[in-house]
């Protein structure tokens, strides 16, 4: 077999999801209203952020990151998916390919850097509420979200470099619905071995250390919660900091189960279902967790709608 370097392919060609007719239609109408109804959402959010003054606070500063990132990272993969499967045009530029690629794991990479520091507005909340104020500056967000955006770029242009001089060999079928690291590493013909070394201790490193923030964040927040007395001191810090653990759950769950282990152990089937639960799903439902259990959050919601 011939083996070609990745800069002299000008297309790949994407499987998909399903070759019935009957059926990707139906899969069309029902990604394309999930894709809808999260812009829809994550749109409101960020103006009924950006419109009322009561929102104007580090805690939905940092929702506003995540609206962003939720609506950057479905428009990565959902728009090619949708015409795949509406006009089962399944061929993807080189280009394409690459911006994709890019853009997903950069969304990857900055939420989990902003979780984290989510979480740690949350523990000085709860934890240090007479100090807050001093502590958690609006400067001192600006800084902090400049900081992960620049690291989740960095980091994913690592990851699509290390990508991006594979060697492939005939077949240009990519298994899945968009490019991602695990398909392309599994059509490489060429050994992968020390670029998924990179990739895993890379995503080793920034994930534990972001991880490590949000545990300790929570194992002080749990501490302090028993520790009060008022049971509706505890209802008010539970639901202050509900929403965001949820969405942690959610995303590291989903994450780990596609990035954090060895190609050898890819599954096109299963990646495609646990790629749609954080590419597809957690954009639409992080918005719904945040307005249905903030109620400052469904004051602004029901004025802008």
């Amino acid at each position: 077999m011939q083996r070609v370097n990745l800069s002299t392919v000008s297309e790949f060609v994407l499987v998909g999801l399903s070759d019935a007719p009957e059926v990707r239609f139906l899969l069309f109408v029902l990604f394309l209203i999930i894709y809808l109804a999260t812009m829809a959402g994550n749109i409101t959010i960020l103006v009924a952020i950006s419109t009322d003054t009561r929102l104007h606070n580090p805690m939905y500063f940092f929702l506003g990151n995540l609206s962003l990132l939720d609506i950057l990272c479905p428009t990565a993969t959902v728009p090619k998916m949708l015409e795949t499967l509406l006009l089962e045009n399944k061929v993807i530029s080189f280009a394409g390919c690459t911006l994709q690629l890019f853009f997903l794991i950069d969304a990857v990479g900055t939420e989990i850097f902003l979780l984290a520091v989510m979480a740690y507005d949350r523990y000085v909340a709860v934890c240090h509420p007479l100090q807050y104020v001093n502590i958690v500056s609006m400067e001192l967000c600006a800084r902090l979200a400049i900081g992960i955006w620049v690291v989740g770029f960095f980091n994913s242009l690592l990851h699509t470099s290390l990508i991006s001089t594979l060697f492939f060999c005939d077949s240009r079928e990519v298994d899945q619905y968009y490019c991602d690291i695990p398909p392309m590493l599994a059509l490489s013909c060429s050994p992968t071995y020390s670029r998924e070394l990179v990739i895993l201790s890379v995503a080793g490193v920034v994930g534990s250390s972001a991880f490590v923030v949000t545990l300790i964040s929570y194992i002080y927040i749990l501490l302090a919660i028993l520790r009060m007395n008022s049971s509706e001191s505890r209802h008010k810090a539970f639901s202050t900091c509900g929403s965001h653990l949820m969405v942690v759950c959610l995303f590291y769950g989903t994450t780990i189960c596609t990035y954090v282990r060895p190609s050898s152990t890819y599954s096109p089937h299963q990646d495609r279902i646990v790629s749609m639960l954080y590419g597809i799903l957690t954009p639409l439902l992080n918005p719904i967790i945040y307005s249905l259990r903030n109620k400052e959050v469904k004051r602004a919601l029901r004025r802008v709608i």
